[in-house]
């Protein structure tokens, strides 16, 4: 499936969609371009002029100057910045940034050919309705009108939690912002987007091992690494242009790269030790490694006394895990693993880097605490070349999280509480009991609805199909809104063409149609709303390492398309709350909501995770100036921006004007906080059980305070003697938020009260940021200084513990190791032992494992659309076993049925290769467009169909689900194959 194809020509005439009718008939790129009736660079022409292309004559080129325009890549995480060329409004070349410090002249395939995405032939050109089968051009006034006036209706009859409104990474940090907060106005907690299903376990887990559940260092920082340890991930893929940071710390280091990966991956290539292991058991590969490292003392003993808790406890687990027990669960050798061990503890500080690999599992959570708790036995937290790098996915997918596009919080990660709700009614300056009076009056026990944690994206489905009864909620979802996602990036797919036939309603806004269109068997009640790309607006966005970066517009939106916070100003027209959501943004041409006023109120909020210093001004200087930012530390070097590191990482403290640099690396106490220096949050309380759970005796250079200490409240002002370092107007904010505007009146008997509202007051929740600057004055973290703790108390397994996938095939470990009781959070009933009770591998012998492919991203919808890169891959495939296809009868190349154990089963081309182990298969989750063996090409809009489509892996994928985040297992299920 690698391989370049150049046998089986097809053709076409006209403008009819490249069709691949069965494994047998491919296309190579001389005969694509002639099928579409193009040549090249006769894309740019089409698009531009529709359809007519005339010669440009040496004059008009002469005279015409070309602009350039820097945007930023919107595949992976990365954050490759793209030089546009832009010719008359027509965008007709493009460039990799030799500027930018991330991609330093690079593109991946994906990258090289974003242009084609913005003017793509496949889009979605108008907004649409299924009426009576067909596909309908309708008006955007009709759209806005039948779908608000449809929705409406439903929040009438059944509460305003029947509405789902499910978001995207692919929004811009603003776009991600108003989208949250419009689900606040409209009244529900229904909301969520795709880190749901990739990342929210390394959230839950690295948030609560040391305070921020978010990549630590940057690709950069990963020069200075002495080891670099990848598990779960294969950036050499998924994140192509992060390799070459990767090779620069292995050749210049000569640091050792040690990959651990049940499939020999690309990025497996280049390793100096690869660890096969067993798609599960994460938690005990990890585990035979640190007992190895306390075995032989190779711990940092220091580091751990000062600044970690519960190492204690995770010595007594680790005990349990000889090498031999190691190797009856993963099937990784003890000796091997003993060899990793000794090359972590010889070469410090290292990396360790994960992706899905790791996250997607009903363990994923043990998972990403595992990795953590890894490093901070090593003592390779807080420092240049250590950390955790945890590889995001999409290009936003990092600000989308933060800005709060989530079930179970607001922006900054503020949660659902009643505070996190007053603090945010304070930024967007409206009631609070107006925002109580959107949401449903309902209770769920004691806990109103507006605090209660909504339905996941994973588990929309079960929000439709589950008896209202058993649902935490007044009724069924009933309306689906998919603005951004594409649903075949998720598991049991058939299940979830029965929920979208379910529905009353369903709405997808994407620049393309997306498998949405065409996985179900509705005639009506289904709406296309063609959103721009994000190179037809412009915003910050936010790289895997916590950078924000500027893109500016490169184009007009094209076609009927409009900017996603246009769209969203319609419907808050439609729904009666736009004066009051817009009340503090301004309304530019074209009813487009202002860019830059959304960022300036995220940065009146989001103090929790330092978004308050990243002004558009700054972003925009970061941008202009590249070339001065250090390609190693991202600080830069003289010039305008100087001693600021690239794109203002967060935490970037306080307000603009206070000219925070940004934190290149989470903790690192080596340099001052106000030089980007942190220590580990103090989140958990400072005490447990009697012991100290803050920081013992380190603390940052310049720290007034010389041991461990809480986070900052105006009460520890109070008593430390800094108060008066307020200044009067942040004096007056934090007054206003305590209840007591300036000009109250307060009375002698009054303030002992007025003092105890005040005290509470704190570096969240200031508006001012007096108190985080403040803090920072007196060489302080304004969110304490803390240990990490290895215990997390608060989880269902407090220490990380193996447990075995629900579909194992390995029944002697699921005796041993076994998983949850059934529960219900997260609003709907969940299946753990349940299901694992059944033993199904005598049917379904071999592990299915998914994962990402160079060539696509995402559900591929966008990228399947692009030409060039459909060139390089035309087939749907399934990587087995040389062993296991001579067992079956499968020759390389035939076509093959694979099954899972919930009935679900994809006609795919087999690849027989010795990259997937014995007992193992393989299938990338790029495609869709086929169900169960038929072609469903047909069904799409004409025009808008992908020139690639294909069998999704998640047809065949079963159900299971994490025990804190409820992420979805991808990664180690069950099937069978045989020959079609």
């Amino acid at each position: 499936m690698l391989r370049r194809k150049t046998n089986g020509l097809t053709r076409r005439s006209g403008s009819s969609p490249i069709t691949v009718k069965n494994g047998n008939n491919t296309v190579d790129r001389r005969g694509f371009l002639r099928g579409s009736g193009l040549a090249i660079g006769g894309l740019t022409a089409i698009a531009a002029t529709g359809g007519s292309v005339t010669q440009a004559t040496a004059q008009s080129a002469a005279t015409r100057a070309v602009e350039t325009i820097k945007s930023v890549c919107t595949h992976c995480s990365v954050g490759c910045t793209v030089i546009a060329e832009v010719d008359n409004g027509v965008w007709t070349g493009q460039e990799p940034a030799w500027d930018s410090p991330f991609n330093l002249g690079a593109h991946c395939a994906k990258g090289s050919a974003v242009r084609e995405h913005a003017h793509g032939e496949r889009r979605l050109k108008y907004p649409m309705k299924k009426e009576n089968g067909e596909w309908v051009r309708i008006s955007w006034a009709q759209a806005i009108e039948e779908i608000g006036d449809g929705m409406m209706k439903i929040r009438e009859e059944s509460g305003p939690d029947s509405v789902y409104w499910l978001g995207s990474a692919k929004h811009n940090n603003e776009q991600a912002y108003l989208f949250r907060k419009f689900a606040a106005y409209w009244g529900t907690n229904n909301v969520d987007h795709q880190a749901r299903i990739c990342h929210s376990t390394t959230v839950a887990g690295v948030a609560n091992t040391w305070g921020y559940g978010a990549m630590t260092n940057s690709y950069n920082d990963i020069h200075n690494s002495k080891a670099i340890f990848v598990i779960g991930g294969n950036p050499a893929e998924a994140h192509p242009v992060s390799l070459l940071h990767m090779l620069k710390a292995k050749e210049q280091n000569n640091a050792p790269l040690i990959v651990c990966d049940p499939r020999f991956t690309r990025t497996a290539a280049h390793a100096d030790e690869y660890v096969r292991f067993r798609p599960g058991s994460d938690v005990a590969l990890v585990w035979g490694i640190l007992w190895h490292i306390f075995e032989n003392s190779w711990e940092d003993k220091e580091f751990i006394r000062t600044r970690v808790w519960g190492m204690d406890q995770i010595r007594d687990e680790v005990a349990r895990w000889t090498p031999e027990e190691v190797e009856r669960v993963t099937g990784a050798p003890g000796s091997q693993l003993e060899r990793v061990a000794r090359t972590l503890a010889n070469n410090r500080p290292g990396t360790v880097i994960w992706c899905m690999g790791g996250t997607q599992h009903t363990n994923g959570n043990n998972n990403t605490r595992a990795y953590c708790i890894l490093q901070l036995a090593l003592g390779n937290m807080g420092k240049a070349g250590g950390g955790t790098n945890i590889f995001r996915g999409h290009d936003n997918v990092q600000g989308a999280t933060d800005l709060g596009v989530l079930a179970d919080t607001l922006p900054g990660y503020y949660g659902l509480s009643a505070g996190s709700w007053a603090h945010w009614a304070r930024v967007w300056e409206e009631d609070l009991d107006y925002l109580k009076g959107r949401f449903s009056p309902e209770l769920v026990g004691d806990t109103p609805m507006m605090n209660l944690t909504g339905i996941p994206v994973s588990r929309w489905i079960d929000g439709v199909l589950e008896d209202a009864a058993d649902i935490d909620q007044p009724d069924n979802t009933r309306a689906m809104v998919l603005w951004g996602h594409a649903p075949n990036s998720q598991t049991r797919q058939k299940e979830m063409k029965t929920a979208m036939e379910k529905l009353d309603m369903l709405v997808v806004v994407d620049p393309y149609p997306t498998v949405s269109a065409v996985l179900h068997d509705r005639t009506d009640g289904v709406y296309l709303l063609p959103a721009c790309t994000q190179f037809e607006t412009r915003g910050s966005v936010t790289a895997s390492n916590r950078s924000l970066q500027w893109r500016d517009k490169v184009v007009e939106p094209l076609f009927e398309s409009l900017p996603d916070h246009t769209i969203m100003a319609m419907f808050a027209e439609k729904f009666g709350f736009h004066e009051k959501i817009f009340r503090n943004i301004a309304i530019d041409e074209g009813g487009e909501p202002n860019i830059e006023d959304i960022t300036r109120e995220f940065n009146r909020g989001m103090w929790t995770i330092g978004y308050t210093g990243q002004s558009p001004e700054r972003l925009k200087l970061h941008m202009a100036n590249q070339y001065t930012f250090d390609r190693t530390t991202l600080r830069a070097v003289g010039g305008p921006a100087d001693g600021d590191f690239y794109g203002l990482p967060w935490p970037c403290w306080g307000t603009p004007e206070m000219n925070h640099p940004g934190t290149a690396n989470l903790y690192d106490m080596s340099i001052p906080v106000a030089d980007g220096g942190l220590t580990f949050r103090a989140r958990f309380g400072v005490e447990r059980d009697g012991d100290n759970l803050l920081a013992e005796g380190v603390f940052t250079p310049g720290s007034d305070i010389e041991d461990g200490y809480p986070e900052f409240t105006v009460q520890m002002l109070r008593d430390l003697g800094w108060e008066d370092d307020l200044t009067n107007g942040e004096k007056a904010s934090i007054n206003a938020v305590a209840g007591y505007p300036e000009g109250a009146p307060l009375t002698s008997e009054a303030e002992s009260d007025f003092n105890a509202a005040t005290a509470g007051v704190n570096w969240k929740t200031d508006l001012s940021g007096g108190i985080q600057r403040v803090a920072i004055a007196h060489g302080c973290a304004p969110f304490g200084n803390a240990k990490a703790r290895a215990v997390v108390w608060t989880f269902p397994d407090p220490v990380p513990t193996h447990r075995e996938p629900l579909y194992s095939n390995r029944r002697d470990l699921v005796a041993d190791y076994p998983t949850y009781e059934d529960k219900k959070f997260w609003r709907v009933p969940t299946l753990y032992a349940s299901i694992q009770e059944n033993d199904f591998s005598e049917e379904y012998p071999i592990i299915l494992t998914s994962g990402r492919l160079v060539e696509y991203e995402g559900g591929g919808d966008e990228s399947r659309s692009n030409p060039w890169l459909a060139e390089l891959q035309q087939d749907m495939f399934v990587e087995i076993n040389t062993r296991d296809a001579n067992n079956l009868g499968v020759r390389d190349g035939a076509q093959v049925w694979v099954e899972g154990p919930e009935g679900g089963k994809v006609k795919v081309m087999a690849m027989v290769t010795e990259r997937v182990g014995e007992g193992v298969a393989f299938m990338p989750f790029h495609f869709g467009g086929h169900m169960e063996g038929v072609d469903l090409r047909d069904k799409y809009p004409e025009g808008a169909d992908p020139y690639v489509l294909g069998e999704s892996t998640n047809t065949a994928q079963t159900y299971g689900y994490d025990s804190v985040t409820q992420m979805q297992e991808t990664k180690a299920t069950l099937c069978k194959i045989w020959t079609a």
